[in-house]
């Protein structure tokens, strides 16, 4: 562990910088000259891959393929058993408008079996339901179905009663036939259900993050598990094993899938970590080095993977906070990973978490990670937010509106980057902490191919990297990207496209980022967008024709290339000839901008939007005025939205405003705050020799300072689809009380604390509310990690525990029929 102050650590690798001259630095070089090796077979004997439609879901050592095509889908992760049923279907649709077309999720033992015997499949926890659900909107299901989860719940997932029958995780007859039972009970709830049977099911993870080894363990265990699934009914396409931390994987049975997260909230240090390997491209090892997981054990050599396609199961879309380690990740600090993967090779984009949720209750217990259950960390007994793009109570982050272009451009043309081969450039970082040496990779298929570009990484200062250049070498030659050098900001990052077809002529290349295509009226519109801090340009062979809708457009001419420098504050369009457009969206607007499930049509609005089909919702927290826009088509005349003057060429503008809802809370202290009792350490680890501070208990809160909340009721006739009742407060723990009952709990990190009001009281529309909040101080010198921000406010010379302002506000909601649809009923 790097010990040095990071102030230091910065300063000193801006003064190697300094010493390394620009034009040598950050010239890279790229050979893509070699064949394109052929997908081979896999050595996994997998299940059916044929459906009654006859739809076939395939896989070869590159990528999955759908009715022989290549596929990239987006997965995502969302626990059904984690958050209300009532609102599952919204929340699958979110997903959805978001570009992710895989839900996985954990099917986590102890929340269905607590009690030997009894199992319970109903409300939160019915998983043919939400698996129906998914379907229904066209929407892939894959379960993990463990028997061991992790999933940062309490044993990881194995009930209580299965850790007292004796040995786990291997093959122990008691615990084997302790499992089938398991597996038997989740086949029954997917009969009918699996691909195989016309059903959403496309596959399986058995086990979880598993390296057993000897006598009836690793490879061995991981086989009988996956053999069990299939005698038990458990017939799908795919199956799959995690692959990091030194895992067991009998390629002969299943496929590895990886990951990487930002931070790593389970480690033992109290200061920001060095650089993290998941914004360095993985040309050798797909876990790259530790992959952040418990204890380090990276993946030795390639070969324990060889023959397997690069899947991603767990990149980390967000981080979940420890009682130790308070991480606080950035849209950035998310969005900036998913090219990184891409350019590695990666062919199926798979996150952790995706949505967020609360644990269930679990009666006389708890149902989190926690340091007393044997587990290394402890997590809040109820929130599981994860700072997902999806919040616990379905918040749409920052995260989300970036990363859905990434999806949205797998959707439209990952059939092309599949089959591209990774290409690593000449020069390398030494390691995830070097900013000398630009980070750089392509993936090509003869002369098409795209280029990944990232100067963004999490806790390291980038610099600006002047005279940055390409050199990409093609079978038919050296391509310069740009022709002319450019300096590459600090914190950019993006996809690049080389010799992409369009229409009858081919864009050499472009530095703006693709993420649409939109085929409407007869015409073909392609959507870029600008990267932050790189000019957007478009190259194309010269003596191409291009018009242009912006005089502002720069236009500069070589004897090889017809070259377009585009303002990267606006929008424009280039038109090709032969019903072909490209279209140019400020990064900031691309970002408003959603997929419907008509395909011709585009959205753009500040609100959060989903669809399901005749009809789009939109959601505007705390303002009631909504400004969209309509690509492709018009609104009906019918309704609350008002068109608007044509001010914009690509998009019908239009406006609506709902009746303005006034919501108050007010915050009454009860007590002070106590005495603490003298904190308590958990134990060591093998892995980790540091004992941490353990969380603090139902005992500990009865010294917590008290605060009444009362709220105003929601009018029943309002336009109001949630509250969400923001808590600015400092301490170390806070708990939100309903009538005696735990509802949510917050580990302090420097962020307001949010709750959604619809979920924590069932009569959230229909009387004033009450409820109890109780904050623990935080220590004047806390021996935990916080973020540098989060430092910088936290006063130590403040009440003990102190509630800074309360809110109320509304989210509003306007629904609208689709164009072309019939009106919802």
């Amino acid at each position: 562990m790097n010990t040095l102050p990071r102030a230091l650590r910065l300063y000193l690798a801006a003064l190697t910088l300094a010493t390394i001259p620009a034009c040598a630095q950050n010239t890279i070089s790229i050979d893509a000259t070699a064949p394109v090796p052929r997908p081979q077979p896999v050595q996994a004997r997998l299940g059916t891959a044929k459906n009654p439609a006859g739809d076939v879901i395939g896989v070869n050592s590159q990528y999955l393929t759908f009715n022989g095509r290549p596929w990239t889908p987006v997965m995502g992760e969302f626990h059904f058993s984690r958050y209300p049923e009532s609102q599952w279907e919204q929340e699958i649709l979110k997903m959805k408008a978001a570009g992710v077309q895989v839900v996985s999720t954990y099917i986590i033992w102890i929340h269905h079996e607590q009690t030997e015997g009894q199992f319970n499949w109903s409300g939160q926890r019915d998983l043919r339901r939400f698996v129906e659900l998914c379907g229904k909107h066209g929407m892939y299901v894959y379960p993990r179905i463990g028997p061991w989860a992790h999933a940062e719940v309490r044993n990881g997932g194995l009930p209580d009663w299965v850790l007292k029958a004796g040995p786990t995780r291997q093959n122990n007859p008691v615990y084997l036939k302790e499992v089938q039972s398991f597996y038997l009970q989740i086949a029954a709830q997917l009969r009918g259900k699996l691909w195989k049977d016309g059903g959403p099911v496309i596959g399986l993870q058995v086990e979880n993050e598993y390296r057993g080894s000897g006598p009836g363990k690793g490879d061995e265990h991981i086989r009988t598990l996956k053999q069990m699934a299939i005698a038990d009914g458990l017939d799908v396409p795919l199956y799959t094993v995690t692959g990091w931390d030194g895992a067991a994987i009998p390629l002969d049975s299943v496929l590895p899938v990886f990951g990487g997260y930002p931070d790593a909230p389970w480690g033992d240090s109290p200061h920001s970590l060095p650089a993290n390997e998941v914004y360095a491209f993985r040309f050798t090892n797909r876990s790259a080095g530790s992959m952040g997981m418990l204890g380090g054990h990276g993946q030795s050599a390639a070969e324990k993977y060889r023959g397997t396609p690069f899947f991603t199961a767990e990149v980390g879309d967000g981080i979940e906070d420890t009682y130790f380690r308070r991480p606080v990740v950035s849209a950035d600090d998310v969005a900036a990973i998913a090219p990184i993967m891409l350019g590695s090779g990666a062919n199926l984009l798979g996150y952790y978490m995706f949505h967020g949720g609360r644990n269930p209750e679990g009666g006389d217990i708890t149902l989190q990670e926690s340091q007393i259950t044997g587990y290394p960390t402890d997590l809040p007994v109820k929130s599981y937010d994860f700072q997902a793009p999806l919040g616990e109570y379905g918040q749409v982050r920052e995260s989300l509106r970036k990363l859905k272009l990434v999806h949205y451009f797998l959707a439209d043309f990952g059939a092309s980057l599949a089959p591209m081969t990774p290409r690593m450039p000449d020069k390398v970082p030494a390691n995830p902490q070097d900013a000398g040496v630009p980070r750089v990779s392509a993936r090509t298929n003869g002369e098409q191919g795209f280029v990944f570009v990232s100067n963004y990484v999490r806790g390291l200062a980038m610099p600006e990297r002047a005279g940055f250049q390409i050199a990409l070498k093609l079978p038919s030659g050296e391509l310069r990207i740009p022709e002319t050098p450019i300096d590459l900001s600090a914190g950019a990052y993006g996809i690049w496209p080389v010799n992409l077809p369009v229409g009858g002529a081919t864009l050499r290349y472009s530095t703006a980022q693709l993420f649409k295509r939109v085929q409407t009226g007869g015409e073909t519109y392609l959507f870029f967008f600008a990267i932050p801090g790189i000019r957007p340009e478009f190259a194309f062979p010269a003596g191409t024709q291009v018009t242009t809708t912006s005089a502002a457009v720069e236009k500069k001419h070589t004897a090889a290339l017809e070259r377009l420098i585009l303002p990267d504050g606006g929008t424009a369009e280039l038109g090709l000839g032969g019903h072909m457009h490209l279209v140019l969206l400020p990064g900031s607007q691309a970002e408003n901008v959603w997929r419907v499930d008509d395909p011709s049509l585009l959205l753009s609005t500040s609100a959060d939007a989903f669809s399901d089909g005749s009809q789009w919702t939109l959601d505007s927290t705390g303002d009631p005025a909504f400004e969209l826009g309509v690509f492709g088509s018009k609104l009906s005349p019918k309704g609350e939205a008002v068109a608007q003057p044509e001010t914009d060429p690509l998009f019908h503008r239009y406006r609506a405003t709902l009746p303005a809802v006034t919501l108050t809370a007010k915050a009454t202290q009860i007590h002070p705050a106590g005495t603490l009792n003298p904190p308590k350490t958990g134990p060591t680890v093998a892995w980790r020799k540091r004992s941490l501070p353990l969380a603090p208990d139902d005992k500990d809160f009865e010294q917590a300072g008290a605060w009444k909340l009362e709220l105003s009721p929601i009018p029943a006739d309002s336009h109001v689809a949630d509250a969400f009742l923001t808590l600015d407060y400092q301490g170390d723990v806070a708990r939100l009380y309903r009538g005696g009952t735990l509802v949510d709990d917050n580990f302090w990190n420097g962020q307001p604390w949010s709750v959604g009001l619809r979920e924590v009281d069932p009569a959230w529309r229909t009387a004033a509310h009450s409820f109890e909040l109780r904050i623990l101080p935080l220590p004047k010198s806390p021996g935990i990690f916080l973020e540098d921000a989060a430092r910088a406010q936290f006063n130590p010379d403040a009440p003990s525990s102190v509630l800074r302002g309360v809110s109320l506000t509304p989210r509003y909601r306007l629904n609208l029929q689709a164009p072309g649809s019939a009106p919802h009923p």
